[in-house]
């Protein structure tokens, strides 16, 4: 199966050889890399083509965007710009981050999933941060849940679900519209990846409020969101993250923020968290 890497950029220097070596060091390599350096001030654009002019298959695509580092749009609008410069002919389509060591055997493992069984939508690894010099999980979301920073979506999958969508939370819709459209999500707890920066370590602080508004957008309605952020925030051992995530979905509300999903799409993803949640009360 041919897949197409699509790899958001700003300011990586320290990180994005790291990524790509790890990249070229694959057992399947990628037919194509496409990295978008969106107002990078750094030497990211230098390292890049170094890599290209020893690697064809990786080029460098130039954007300009704000500086300010919100979650969501300003990562998935970069992917975005990337992704119009490829072609169709391929099989699956990755958005990774430029801070993340791959395996050597990732790829191939991930196609080996995809190739076993045709409803397979979207696969993944898990994350990995170093603390007191060990890698241990960056145990940030549930284990069903493949992480934004490496997702790998089959073609007819990422078609079907309208792409990523440029707002906080297209890490959660993808997978959800996955549901929604009967496609299965896989993660292989054998894949351990190197993140080497950790998450939301550039965000501004007008980010907290956009978690809630994430929520809103996903058509969680007030209760699920609230259930949500208790969780998150003690995830992230910031219990009072919960009064910013609720502020935030309040705020979403009340400017009748458009919804990431149709109706009929909220109603489903409504049933399927409190599914979820039933199954781990009971």
């Amino acid at each position: 199966m041919k897949y197409y890497i699509v790899i958001p950029t700003y300011n990586e220097e320290a990180f994005i050889a790291l990524t790509l070596q790890s990249l070229i060091s694959q057992t399947v390599l990628p037919k194509k890399v496409v990295i978008v350096n969106d107002n990078s001030t750094d030497k990211t654009a230098e390292i890049v083509l170094a890599f290209a002019k020893d690697h064809p298959f990786i080029t460098l695509v130039n954007k300009t965007s704000e500086a300010i580092h919100l979650p969501g749009s300003k990562v998935i609008q970069a992917f975005q710009k990337g992704f119009e410069t490829l072609d169709e002919d391929y099989d699956l389509i990755v958005k990774i981050d430029a801070d993340l060591i791959f395996p050597s055997n990732y790829f191939e493992t991930i196609i080996k999933h995809f190739q076993s069984d045709s409803t397979i939508g979207m696969a993944g690894g898990f994350c990995y941060i170093e603390k007191n010099g060990d890698w241990i999980l960056e145990n940030l979301t549930d284990k069903d849940h493949i992480r934004g920073a490496l997702k790998a979506y089959r073609k007819e999958t990422f078609q079907q679900i309208g792409g990523l969508k440029p707002a906080m939370g297209w890490d959660t819709v993808d997978e959800l519209l996955c549901k929604f459209y009967n496609w299965k999500v896989v993660t292989d707890s054998s894949l351990h990846v190197k993140h080497l920066k950790p998450t939301g370590a550039n965000y501004s602080k007008t980010a907290r409020y956009k978690q809630g508004e994430a929520f809103y957008t996903l058509g969680y309605g007030f209760w699920i969101t609230a259930i949500a952020s208790v969780k998150l925030a003690m995830m992230k051992k910031k219990p009072l993250l919960f009064l910013d995530y609720i502020k935030g979905f309040w705020k979403a509300q009340k400017a009748k923020t458009p919804l990431l999903v149709t109706h009929e799409q909220a109603r489903f993803i409504r049933n399927y968290r409190l599914q979820k949640m039933k199954e781990k009360l009971f």
